[in-house]
């Protein structure tokens, strides 16, 4: 099985927000720290966007950063937004010319053996790949501008006094 250009540099533009977690980076840092070209590392953050793993700030101060938080993505949910729509080879696809396909009882067997592959993958957490790697962090951390914190909702029970002063900040 060989995974498409696109999960690659998916998985490692979600390394390198992982690793500049608090950090709203640019689409020019990303290709340089991951050695990739911005014109395709555009058409993946456009899709990593659409499906939540990050979010997207346009204009001149933009950039983007992790949707979520690195222990709640799963590797194997990366793959499958990024390689499940791409048979894996000719006869998922709807183009099936193959001269065997109604006699052919591989079929289910790889059906089987890719959803193994996926599977397997399920259970691992981009947190686990940047986690105390400090040789990563070396190679993916930039400077940048920090995601602004958002305040606390005010409690009800809480005094007025100090809601009115300053509210408390989210870690």
């Amino acid at each position: 099985m060989r995974l498409t250009t696109r999960t690659n540099l998916a998985l490692r533009t979600l390394m390198f927000c992982a690793v500049n977690q608090e950090k709203l980076v640019r689409k020019q840092d990303a290709a340089q720290a991951i050695n990739a070209s911005e014109n395709h590392l555009a058409q993946v953050i456009n899709k990593l966007g659409q499906d939540g793993f990050i979010t997207t700030l346009r204009g001149r101060h933009g950039g983007f950063h992790l949707a979520r938080d690195p222990s709640c993505i799963s590797v194997g949910e990366v793959f499958r937004a990024f390689e499940s729509g791409l048979p894996f080879m000719e006869c998922f696809s709807t183009a099936n010319t193959c001269p065997l396909k109604d006699h052919c009882v591989m079929r289910p067997h790889l059906s089987r053996a890719v959803e193994s592959f996926y599977s397997a993958l399920d259970d691992l957490y981009l947190a686990e790949l940047v986690h105390c790697n400090a040789g990563l962090e070396a190679i993916l951390s930039v400077e940048g501008p920090r995601i602004p914190k958002r305040c606390a909702p005010v409690q009800p029970d809480a005094p007025s006094d100090k809601a009115l002063i300053a509210p408390e900040l989210v870690d």
